[in-house]
């Protein structure tokens, strides 16, 4: 394990582990490792089932409308932040909270099935409801997960690696959705549309079961379950904590602002289809461009973030304004010159911002929040995202009206705004 630490450069963490138990200090180049395969494992099983880019394109191709590829990324966000206030004063009663990642990871799985399911029997609008429905039951279980997440990394990753392990998570499962997106392009693209699909849909399926087996294996000293509250209660103590302290409000704000990149990326996806008029094989060049994306950028995000996460999510903001503006520019072009080709660095320039943007709120958060109460600033923070959600979900049938230029000009006021109040937070 010696030479494991030396590798993940964790050897200085096994001397201090602050704030790690001192019993615990050993396990944490084992636990770097399953937190990091497990990641390998939902990060690929998140693209090829990828709300942003993969289920655009599939609803698309069977004809559900922009209408319900604008509602994806609100849905997913609804779903998977909006309950987390509940979840979290639940898992205070339990010394060890990694099963709430596994076992909602399997739940994932069934979902995902269920997916493919709704798509061999169904098409155009009612395969669109299908997919949005279970979207949410996916994105509920994944909020249980988010909360647990990062409680567990706090509890068995020091400070100064953690984003590190985020940017290992993304960096692998961008080096394995680089690989199959090369696979769709080369090899597959000659098959059934149905069929690439289904394929899709059963390696997610399978991957999701890894990533809970992965994090079940975690070895995670038992925390305080002294401090369980009622979802009630847990309400009224962030209404405290959210009163009493300015910085998290900002961070609220400037993180529901910053939610314009995965906003967008829908929208990207279904421009960049139509002004190029793709077959199926450009969602395999998309796919390819999603895990280089990943793979290059997220250890330089990672060691930024370490650094600053302020400074990161700043960065970040004005990465997605410019890609706006790229995407913007791109659809002015003269219609011999929108090639798949010239669009696909623009997905992977605005993939890389939305790692970028998810890194560095995670980390900040986690740097950010008092250890104690941790699981209530990450769910607090969470379920007022998740509200914020709600208004942002009537973008997709709004889209069916306004035309593209207006909904990126939104999305850089939204940009311009995080930026404001992301120069307003305190760093940690």
């Amino acid at each position: 394990m010696d030479k494991v630490a030396k590798w993940l450069n964790l050897e200085v963490e096994l001397r201090s582990c602050d704030p790690i138990k001192e019993e615990y200090c050993e396990e944490v180049p084992g636990n770097f490792l399953k937190n990091a395969s497990s990641g390998f494992c939902s990060k690929l099983a998140e693209q090829l089932v990828s709300p942003n880019v993969t289920l655009p394109w599939i609803l698309s191709l069977v004809g559900s409308g922009s209408g319900f590829s604008g509602m994806l990324v609100p849905l997913k966000n609804l779903g998977s932040l909006l309950p987390q206030l509940a979840v979290s004063g639940a898992i205070r009663k339990y010394p060890r909270r990694k099963y709430f990642w596994a076992i909602p990871a399997f739940i994932q799985a069934v979902l995902v099935m269920l997916m493919g399911l709704s798509l061999m029997f169904f098409e155009g609008w009612e395969a669109g409801t299908a997919i949005v429905v279970l979207l949410l039951f996916f994105s509920i279980a994944s909020g249980v997960s988010s909360v647990a997440f990062k409680d567990v990394m706090g509890k068995t990753i020091p400070k100064g690696k953690r984003g590190r392990l985020l940017a290992w998570r993304a960096t692998g499962g961008g080096i394995l959705t680089l690989l199959f997106g090369l696979a769709l392009y080369f090899f597959l693209n000659s098959w059934d549309p149905m069929a690439v699909i289904l394929l899709l849909i059963g390696a997610a399926t399978l991957l999701w079961i890894l990533a809970g087996l992965f994090f079940a294996l975690i070895k995670e000293a038992p925390g305080a379950t002294d401090g369980g509250r009622t979802p009630l209660q847990e309400f009224k103590a962030g209404i405290r904590v959210l009163k009493s302290d300015a910085n998290l409000r900002n961070f609220v704000l400037a993180r529901a602002f910053l939610m314009a990149i995965p906003l967008a990326q829908p929208f990207f996806v279904i421009i960049g289809k139509e002004t190029t008029q793709a077959a199926f094989s450009g969602l395999g060049i998309f796919v390819i461009a999603s895990g280089i994306a990943a793979m290059v950028s997220s250890p330089f995000w990672g060691k930024f973030a370490d650094k600053s996460s302020r400074k990161l999510m700043l960065v970040i903001a004005l990465f997605g304004i410019l890609n706006c503006s790229l995407v913007l520019g791109f659809m002015y072009l003269d219609s011999s010159t929108q090639s798949i080709y010239l669009f696909a660095p623009l997905i992977l320039l605005n993939m890389m911002a939305h790692g970028g943007a998810r890194l560095s709120r995670k980390t900040y958060l986690t740097d950010f929040a008092p250890e104690k109460e941790r699981p209530l600033y990450i769910s607090l923070s969470n379920t007022l995202i998740g509200v914020f959600t709600i208004l942002t979900a009537a973008i997709g049938f709004i889209a069916e009206w306004l035309n593209y230029e207006v909904l990126l000009l939104f999305f850089i006021g939204m940009l311009l705004l995080s930026m404001f109040w992301t120069y307003k937070l305190k760093e940690v």
